[in-house]
């Protein structure tokens, strides 16, 4: 793991989700924190900012994902960190609440979305534009 690269972090109640996202990331230069529940992920934040937050839409609840990233937004000291939400609703259940261009994505409070699963060079793309990156600078 990388200790100088920018951190995310990633919020899943599934372990092998968290795991998946965490190996794409790593290896490409990022830092990585992993949590299952967006509480734990909000207070650890207080201690360590992240650069971005990928979340996963439903844990506990249907909206959790949705509910994490509301807060995030009317939280001043998170609200300008880019949010990336990755699901398997959508494709898995059929759901019609998936977001079909950028003010979508803004009443969603999220700024990019993927379904599960992620392909990784997509993801890591959508991430190196988050973060106003090239890929040479990604470590850094």
């Amino acid at each position: 793991m990388s200790e100088q690269g920018p951190l995310i972090v990633i919020v899943d109640d599934d372990f092998d989700s968290l795991e998946i996202i965490r190996n794409i990331l790593e290896p490409a230069g990022y830092k990585t924190l992993c949590f299952t529940e967006p509480m734990e992920a909000l207070q650890h934040m207080a201690i360590e900012k992240p650069r971005l937050i990928i979340t996963d839409l439903m844990m506990k609840f249907i909206d959790t994902g949705f509910a994490f990233s509301r807060q995030i937004r009317f939280d001043s000291r998170f609200s300008n960190i880019p949010i990336i939400l990755i699901t398997a609703a959508f494709s898995q259940r059929r759901f019609a609440v998936q977001p079909q261009d950028k003010r979508g994505l803004e009443k969603m409070g999220i700024d990019a979305f993927f379904d599960k699963p992620v392909d990784p060079d997509d993801l890591l793309g959508k991430v190196q534009e988050l973060l106003g990156q090239s890929g040479k600078e990604q470590g850094k």
